[in-house]
């Protein structure tokens, strides 16, 4: 370029905005930043300009300032001539310049007007001795030269200006983020019979394998006061099957996504998150408290509900399940969570127990879940964690699987107060980006608090390994298989022996699942599966029940 708008490149500024055009972007940074258009590239949207400019750092007064720039550039002299003498560049927070980037004319025009008002601003403080004539000669035409540019530069941040009034002015709330979920499911379980639950060896009950179309539906209300807190707020209806005992004969057989209070929308979760430093995180909860949604699961594809797994058993292990749920409230404390080592803590007291002060009630005197765990992440491809937990349960609702399990796994001593130790062990490894691998092993040893078996105790194992694949056929879509071993009493006092209660599992039921979800847009996916469960109740003289479903998730 030898020439432009009529003026030589033997004056100074001509050669100070020449070399303003071969760098990129010299000027542009006193008031939007760079982006990534190229020169004589698309032009770049006043939105995203906006958003680039709200990135900028203050007026920098010395070239040294900028990490990226030195004295070896091509285009030092200039970039130190524009920033020490006229002192109309500025750069990015970090202290970059990036001067590599491109920019466009609309860019240039931008920054050329920022200069521009810089000299302004210089002739009006008597230094108007810094500026030559002919350099507002220059300055002038290259204004003219971009007159065309900066009008509808001008233009277009008036209509977003506008815009943004607007939306400002019919906002819902300026602290509050509206996020929801829906599903449609089409489900049916099929087989021989239901699956005897007490081996009194008695005919079992027709199963109930009727084709369902049912649904659920979540509101999600996150407020947030300060920024790194968040209050949240949880509205639910549905009617999806819960395909359990009254359906199958077993609790192997429950949907991960099941929910039916007959469509009544109910607040189903209160809770509120705050640091109380860097490295501690404390989240309180009111209603819904449930541990597995505030820890590492080790179970990143098949967690959530509405586009995880399509079992309850496959979503994560049952030792995070126990006395949590829709009633509960509870408290976790998280010690380092995005670090290499970290540790949780968590409290939970179950069926609305916390706001009920009679005797065997309340936070302290009735049913609890007292819980820690000790992650080890060495690697983004490699999740190790370690959990324990003791837990109290009141006999007139002693669950301590999580409704996954048998049923003697769930209550081994038949409806008597129970004490549990569970440990757990689980794991995630990502071999490649598309490929994961996950599982975990648990072991319960519960006993007996009252009645004529007061000191009994009970061993109940359970495992799980998992594969899925991402972008499998497309992207986004993944293929899933999970196998296990749902929760089994492996040894019981209560054995049959000594004319007491048989309440051991004498078999081992597995749980075979597989699915595929596919990715319609961003916001619809679909998912077909089927589970299998071999011996359901851990009992061979079961036979296999099957579940199928087709669930569709809309997010919003």
């Amino acid at each position: 370029m030898k020439n432009i708008v009529g003026v030589s490149e033997n004056n100074i500024m001509t050669k100070l905005f020449l070399n303003a055009l071969k760098l990129s972007p010299v000027v542009l940074a006193a008031t939007l930043g760079a982006t990534n258009s190229a020169f004589a590239g698309e032009m770049t949207s006043v939105s995203q300009l906006s958003k680039e400019s709200s990135e900028e750092m203050g007026q920098v007064t010395s070239v040294s300032q900028f990490s990226d720039v030195q004295p070896t550039d091509w285009a030092f002299q200039a970039l130190q001539s524009l920033v020490e003498r006229y002192g109309c560049i500025a750069g990015y927070p970090n202290g970059t310049y990036r001067g590599n980037r491109a920019l466009t004319r609309y860019e240039f025009a931008a920054g050329l007007n920022a200069c521009l008002d810089r000299v302004n601003e210089l002739i009006a403080t008597a230094t108007a001795d810094l500026v030559t004539k002919e350099d507002l000669a220059t300055l002038q035409r290259l204004q003219e030269e971009f007159s065309a540019e900066l009008a509808t530069l001008r233009g277009r941040v008036d209509s977003l200006e506008a815009r943004t009034a607007e939306l400002e002015a019919n906002q819902f709330s300026t602290t509050t983020k509206l996020k929801g979920e829906a599903i449609f499911a089409l489900s049916s379980a099929f087989g021989d019979q239901a699956a005897d639950t007490d081996n009194d060896e008695n005919n079992n009950p027709d199963l109930q394998d009727n084709v369902t179309f049912s649904n659920r539906l979540r509101l999600r209300l996150l407020t947030s006061f300060t920024g790194t807190d968040q209050l949240e707020t949880r509205l639910s209806a549905g009617n999806i099957t819960q395909f359990r005992r009254d359906a199958t004969g077993t609790n192997m057989t429950r949907l991960g996504f099941d929910s039916n209070n007959g469509n009544n929308v109910e607040l189903d979760k209160l809770n509120y998150a705050f640091n109380v430093t860097d490295k501690v995180r404390v989240k309180v909860e009111a209603k819904g408290a449930r541990v597995y949604n505030n820890i590492n699961v080790f179970n990143p594809l098949f967690k959530s509900s509405g586009s995880g797994a399509i079992s309850r058993f496959g979503r994560f292990s049952s030792i995070y399940r126990t006395n949590s749920g829709s009633d509960s409230a509870g408290v976790t404390v998280s010690f380092n969570p995005k670090g290499k080592i970290s540790f949780d803590a968590a409290y939970v007291v179950p069926n609305n127990s916390a706001s009920d002060p009679s005797d065997g009630n309340g936070i302290f005197n009735g049913s609890n879940t007292a819980l820690a765990q000790l992650s080890f992440k060495p690697s983004k491809a490699l999740n190790l964690g370690l959990v324990y937990s003791r837990v109290y349960q009141g006999g007139d609702d002693v669950n301590l699987t999580g409704s996954i399990g048998s049923g003697f796994a769930s209550d081994p001593f038949n409806d008597v107060a129970t004490t549990s130790n569970n440990y757990g062990v689980q794991a995630s490894f990502r071999p490649s980006d598309k490929i994961v691998v996950s599982g975990w092993a648990g072991l319960t040893n519960a006993e007996a608090q009252s009645g004529v078996n007061d000191g009994a105790e009970a061993d109940i194992f359970y495992w799980s390994a998992n594969v899925g694949i991402k972008d499998f056929g497309a992207e986004g879509n993944v293929l899933g298989l999970i196998f296990g071993q749902s929760p089994r009493v492996t040894d019981n006092d209560l054995d049959g022996s000594n004319g007491n209660l048989d309440r051991e599992d004498d078999n081992t039921s597995f749980h075979l699942e597989g699915l595929y979800k596919m990715k319609v847009t961003d916001n619809i996916a679909i998912t077909p599966g089927l589970m299998v469960i071999f011996n359901p109740e851990h009992n061979n003289d079961n036979d296999t029940i099957y579940i199928g479903t087709i669930r569709t998730t809309f997010k919003f």
